[in-house]
């Protein structure tokens, strides 16, 4: 399942984030001593006062692997990458147990340096190694080696990655460990959750009962759960498959009751309807917006169930699983059930320790599914020549829906489909609490690549990065006979692309593209400018975080929007107007905001909210969420974060001016109000 910390809305938040305070310390450059070389292999320890910084040098070509590990240290040392323009590209923590890896792919040639500083006021110690500085091998079966080797380890978590081609399997292979508790490793017949990737099997299964005459796409949802409420619109079927419901999202909506996760809280199936019972109205009429919506599969599998008269996971097996030869394949229904020999899945606490947090509750139909390596090979396979159902059933579920204003979604049922390079590409990624994964289907290459991993900190993208040099039609633009190079793209052509845009499912989250000369940046709502780079002429990687944008252009070459591609999700977002201006900032004084304290209750929500003043700052508490500062963006907006992400809350007055309570939400779970009762 797709989610941020994890579950919650996208955010450009730098990976292994240095604290303001940390950042501060760093001394100026009339302080600093030339950095020494970093020597490769052997470790190098010493000690970084409170206020000074140690620094290092790595020289380093472009299209190469940096590696590095941070050891573990009584005290929190941050470790910071730059690059040769001096732009921060990494960053990462060290932990009291274990040690930290500090991996990037390098985009330009020259020094990079290494910065080492106290993250507190009392100094520390620190170890560090150069593991690896070379060149990306273009042998695929040594890329993987390169890029995976993070993961290559006793003592963690672990990945395992498959590419096939023409039903002849090119790779198939684990890394590290599948359950750290009795030491087994990961293998490549391991069964793993595959999160959000399950959506595809869902949407199947609701295509095989259209073929068998039980089901239309164009039923209202209604028809099957009658449960539901009436809330003015007919959603149908189809609306649930391609995310265009105007449901609320369920753990997005439960992150804002408090509900902890990340922390393994437990979330039944027998939410789903009260959650929509409860909601008041559409969040958007139905087929108008997409908004990825784990409620929408949640109750596309009851109807499954329903109209087959079978329980999902019985159907899934009987009509899907064992046919297609998937015989290591299951949902796993109960997140209390075991599923034998599968991995665990594992995340870092605040000390470094490894932790089992299990997985999401009530995923069924939107994850929930445990699969292997071969199995999702024998899968993908057979979309591209289905012994299952109809061809043109799966042409259904590979076709990006329209919205109706006529613009694409990228998005068919249960699979995103777009290109990479010149050929099609269907994919879908999958995040649960701590397991991740990428399944990647090229369906005129009759070709695929999945990666699996049980670390909650694996970035499953990497399976577009390893797809290429597997299979090497991806890198060749139509008649280009070489791959994008982009120590010699153009920095300039970027500035068609320059500009702000708003997220679909949440317009007050604003990506602003920006150049200053050779380098690119951007900088989200209420964030931090980030550097960018470009992987291909409308591709950019995002420096220091697991994410990346692409732009769009419309049938008249015009660039009209970007997708957000993070953590397996994908979030589209429309270009603003040259001519809209940003909205006037909001500065509240401390009057006003003392006007807005008070405790809040969300009927919907069945929660409470305590807006409070703290040293003249508006803050906002909540049971389990905590507390944090509220931040003036425009008026009566603010934006907040909580352990699971990032909110926005706009103010509700009266016809005096005085708040009578707000609307929160995230970016899939929006205008949930909250009214004021004292």
């Amino acid at each position: 399942m797709s989610r941020l910390f994890p579950i919650c809305s996208l955010t450009l938040a730098l990976a292994g984030a240095i604290s303001p305070a940390a950042a501060q310390s760093v001394p100026s450059a009339s302080q600093r001593a030339e950095p020494a070389p970093l020597p490769l292999g052997r470790a190098t320890s010493g000690t970084v006062p409170r206020g000074d910084t140690a620094r290092f040098a790595i020289r380093a070509d472009s299209a190469g692997v940096v590696r590095l590990t941070l050891g573990q240290t009584p005290a929190k040392v941050v470790a910071r990458l730059m690059s040769p323009k001096n732009a921060p590209v990494r960053g990462v923590t060290s932990k009291a147990r274990g040690h930290e890896t500090l991996q990037i792919i390098t985009n330009e040639t020259g020094v990079y340096q290494l910065q080492l500083f106290a993250a507190d006021s009392t100094g520390g110690a620190f170890t560090v190694t150069l593991q690896a500085n070379e060149r990306l091998s273009r042998d695929p079966n040594k890329l993987v080696a390169q890029l995976l080797a993070p993961w290559d380890r006793r003592d963690g978590p672990g990945a395992a990655v498959a590419a096939w081609r023409g039903g002849r399997t090119l790779y198939a292979k684990a890394f590290g460990m599948a359950n750290l508790g009795y030491d087994i490793p990961f293998t490549a017949t391991t069964p793993t959750n595959i999160g959000s990737t399950s959506k595809q099997f869902t949407a199947f299964a609701v295509m095989l009962l259209v073929e068998d005459g039980k089901l239309t796409l164009d039923d209202d949802v209604r028809k099957h759960i009658p449960e539901l409420p009436d809330l003015g619109q007919t959603v149908t079927v189809r609306h649930l498959l391609t995310h265009t419901s105007g449901y609320r999202e369920l753990y997005n909506s439960l992150s804002l009751t408090g509900r902890r996760l990340d922390e393994s809280d437990y979330v039944g199936r027998e939410e789903f309807i009260p959650l929509v019972q409860r909601q008041p109205a559409l969040q958007n009429a139905p087929g108008t917006e997409f908004n990825y919506n784990n409620t929408a599969f949640g109750l596309a599998a009851m109807i499954v169930a329903r109209v087959s008269k079978s329980p999902f996971e019985q159907f899934m097996a009987e009509r899907v699983f064992r046919p297609i030869g998937m015989l290591h394949t299951q949902v796993r229904a109960d997140v209390r059930e075991p599923v034998k020999g599968a991995t665990v899945g594992y995340s870092r606490g605040d000390n470094g320790a490894w932790r089992d947090l299990g997985d999401l509750g009530g995923s069924m139909g939107a994850g929930g599914i445990y699969t292997t390596l071969a199995d999702l090979q024998r899968w993908a396979e057979h979309l591209l020549n289905p012994r299952v159902g109809s061809k043109g059933s799966i042409a259904q579920m590979m076709t990006p829906y329209t919205l109706n204003d006529g613009k694409s979604t990228g998005y068919g049922f249960g699979l995103f489909a777009d290109t990479q390079g010149p050929q099609k590409r269907v994919h879908h990624g999958g995040a649960d609490v701590s397991h991740r994964s990428m399944l990647a289907i090229y369906p005129d290459l009759g070709a695929g690549i999945t990666v699996q991993s049980n670390d909650g900190a694996f970035d499953s993208n990497i399976a577009f990065r390893l797809a290429e040099a597997f299979f090497p039609e991806l890198a060749v633009k139509p008649a280009v006979s070489t791959a994008f190079n982009a120590a010699t793209w153009d920095v300039k052509k970027f500035d068609e692309f320059a500009g702000r845009y708003a997220l679909d499912a949440n317009p007050a989250f604003v990506l602003n593209f920006t150049r200053a000369g050779d380098t690119l940046f951007t900088q989200a709502t209420g964030q931090g400018k980030l550097r960018i780079a470009p992987t291909s002429d409308t591709s950019f990687a995002v420096q220091g975080v697991a994410a990346s944008v692409e732009f769009m252009r419309d049938a008249a070459k015009k660039v009209i929007g970007a997708t957000l591609v993070q953590g397996g999700a994908r979030q589209r977002a429309t270009r603003l107007a040259a001519n809209a201006a940003p909205a006037a900032p909001w500065a509240p004084t401390a009057a006003e905001l003392g006007r807005m304290a008070g405790r809040y209750y969300s009927e919907e929500l069945e929660t409470f909210w305590e807006l409070f003043m703290h040293n003249g700052k508006l803050m906002v508490r909540q049971r389990r969420l905590g507390e944090g500062a509220l931040t003036a963006t425009t008026k009566d907006t603010f934006n907040g974060m909580s352990p699971l992400g990032p909110f926005t809350m706009t103010l509700e007055r009266d016809r005096a001016g005085q708040v009578i309570g707000f609307y929160a939400g995230n970016s899939r779970s929006r205008d949930i109000r909250f009214e004021r009762v004292r």
